[in-house]
């Protein structure tokens, strides 16, 4: 498998007025992100609130997904669940509808405590499907699995011939730079920090997969053209921009918040699962003048302007 790189959407999942899985939805959405320069899907992770469906509604999801992008661009399916054996069953039915490679993060309600348990569970989900690329997905804030990920790939690299890479979602640059760097460059190391981008792209990566690209890859797309030009003012500019819509997006519910953005933009999303709340319709238009303040509205047709003052409170 080539390396994946480019920005890759952590994809939504899409509900319809009766909060389930709404597949039609998926079609518009994705021929709407391949217009705008996305380079790939990660389908059932965080993003997609993949742990709130079952594995009936993260197949049909993934099936949408790969059906929608037919082939023109990498799908990656989060098979990622407290039960190994679920994992394993997602990751043989993502095996045989096409995607690229799989995603898993490692069960967490138990707790795992060091690296060599930590690998006996990438190894059995790897073994399910050995002809499947597998990407290791490290995201301890919501895990609380916080391991060396330089020992954890050296230890697995020698067990999981399918291991290719991580999918690193830590604020922690020079780990990742570490994992990029390990055994001569051996791993695929995707960042997933949208805020620190920059940051990434300053340390070697190539690949990225983040939320806010469902609704900014234009101005992402700018960011990462602007550092490959050696045009860092203007790539810090961008970077500037994307940290004010984060900030301005976490100031309310982040998964009700982002789903009503995509709204803004045409997409049929419908609302988040409990537990996640919902964005009360109150805070609908307060969130869309607060992006216009940004400049958001431009920055989704491809054209960034400096953030307000007044975004940053």
């Amino acid at each position: 498998m080539n390396r994946l790189e480019g920005l890759i959407a952590a994809t939504y999942t899409p509900f319809d007025a009766d909060g389930e899985v709404h597949p039609a939805a998926v079609a518009p959405m994705v021929e709407r992100l391949l217009e705008e320069g996305v380079t790939g899907f990660f389908t059932c992770g965080t993003t997609g609130e993949g742990m709130l469906l079952s594995t009936a509604e993260r197949r049909r999801v993934t099936e949408a997904f790969v059906a929608a992008a037919a082939g023109r661009v990498p799908v990656v399916a989060h098979v990622g669940h407290e039960s190994i054996a679920e994992a394993r069953s997602l990751a043989v039915h993502a095996a045989e509808v096409g995607v690229t490679a799989v995603s898993a993060t490692c069960p967490s309600y138990y707790g795992i405590a060091d690296v060599a348990t930590l690998v006996d569970v990438a190894s059995a989900i790897a073994a399910a499907t050995p002809e499947l690329p597998l990407y290791y997905y490290h995201i301890p804030v919501l895990t609380g699995v916080d391991l060396d990920m330089v020992e954890f790939l050296e230890r697995a690299g020698e067990r999981i011939p399918n291991l290719v890479g991580l999918k690193y979602t830590k604020p922690t640059l020079h780990e990742f730079q570490a994992c990029r760097a390990l055994d001569g460059g051996r791993f695929d190391v995707l960042w997933g920090c949208d805020e620190m981008l920059l940051g990434a792209l300053a340390t070697g990566a190539r690949g990225a997969i983040g939320s806010t690209y469902n609704v900014a890859a234009p101005l992402y797309g700018r960011l990462v053209e602007s550092f490959v030009a050696g045009d860092l003012d203007e790539a810090r500019r961008l970077q500037e921009c994307s940290v004010q819509l984060v900030r301005t997006i976490a100031r309310y519910p982040f998964h009700a918040a982002m789903k009503q953005v995509l709204a803004f933009l045409g997409d049929e999303v419908g609302r988040c699962r409990l537990p996640l709340p919902a964005l009360p319709e109150s805070r609908v238009e307060p969130l869309r003048e607060n992006l216009t303040k940004l400049g958001f509205f431009e920055w989704s047709g491809g054209v960034a302007t400096a953030p307000s003052q007044g975004s940053r409170s």
